[in-house]
């Protein structure tokens, strides 16, 4: 069986083309584009037009891939920004009107399921783990062992409301940084739990693993697994920070232009959350949301008891 799953984010759109035989995952597509659909929603209540439409555009663009791969199934969720939009659903029916593709607007709780589950299938950690799924408008702390989920807790933040509400410098100043990891202080020790490991999902840390081990162009195969360290996280942070976001992507190709605008917020979330939680290093994972989605559809296929835990 071919699946399409598409992942529309309060930053990017993501679409991961898969075939599963038996319980098994491969990979034949892979593509994201940064959107920013959650800009300014925060604010306003609504996703901005010129949003909508460059969305709609890039989905435009992924339904052709789909139907070149003569996928069996497509499965599109989205998340925050389309859980707190007041014109979430008349975006909805657009892409449907529009592009045929069917979108359900997912839970907090089931965006971090899809997560965590992407993660125990592709890295195999045994031990307690936390899984940090890091978006535009929202971050997860996913907690459990083996394909076993304990608890999932959705804090209302990510990296777009974040730079929104804290960063109004580019760069910012010393004072919106200090008032912005107090703000993550107070909200992150709300989570904190004892886990063997961590691991980071979203953008913002895969690019800090293509910065650390020079990866350009993007290569999943060399960013999937990584850890990275406190240190070298907040390397970046305080590289990053001086610069404004125009000159991060310039100066650094593996930052893309949009990203660059919001990439503090993100690398703020991992650098906090490991100190909170009293860790050396973090677990990089390249496999999220969509892939999660892939990893339930073949469980399901197959009625393995392991979904019985998701």
């Amino acid at each position: 069986m071919r699946i399409a799953s598409i992942d529309i984010g309060s930053y990017s759109v993501r679409l991961t083309i898969a075939e599963i035989k038996e319980k098994d995952i491969k990979i034949l597509l892979e593509k994201g584009r940064i959107t920013a659909l959650g800009t300014k929603v925060k604010e306003t209540g609504y996703l901005q037009e010129d949003r909508i439409r460059e969305t709609l555009e890039v989905l435009k663009e992924y339904k052709e891939e789909i139907e070149k791969y003569k996928v069996d199934r497509i499965v599109a969720v989205a998340t925050e920004a389309l859980r707190r939009a007041k014109n979430g659903n008349e975006f909805i029916e657009r892409v449907k009107r529009e592009t045929g593709i069917e979108v359900k607007i997912i839970t907090p709780e089931e965006e971090g399921r899809y997560a965590y589950l992407a993660v125990a299938y592709s890295l195999n950690l045994k031990g307690e783990l936390c899984v940090i799924d890091q978006g535009g408008g929202s971050t997860e702390y996913i907690f459990g062992r083996d394909f076993s989920i304990e608890n999932i807790i959705s804090l209302p933040f990510g990296i777009v409301n974040l730079t929104e509400t804290f960063f109004k410098h580019d760069p910012p100043k010393e004072e919106e940084i200090k008032e912005f990891f107090a703000f993550l202080e107070r909200e992150i020790s709300k989570v904190k739990r004892d886990c063997d490991y961590l691991v980071g999902l979203g953008g913002t840390i895969t690019t800090l693993v293509a910065l650390e081990y020079n990866v350009y162009p993007y290569d999943p195969k060399k960013v999937h697994g990584k850890r990275l360290s406190y240190e070298q996280i907040k390397k970046w942070f305080d590289t990053l920070k001086e610069l404004p976001s125009k000159e991060r992507s310039r100066r650094f190709k593996q930052v893309e232009d949009k990203r660059a605008e919001v990439i503090l917020a993100g690398i703020g979330i991992f650098l906090k959350t490991l100190e909170i939680f009293g860790k050396d290093e973090l677990y990089v994972s390249d496999w999220g949301l969509r892939e999660g989605v892939i990893v339930s559809e073949a469980l399901k296929e197959h009625h393995s008891e392991v979904s019985d835990n998701l």
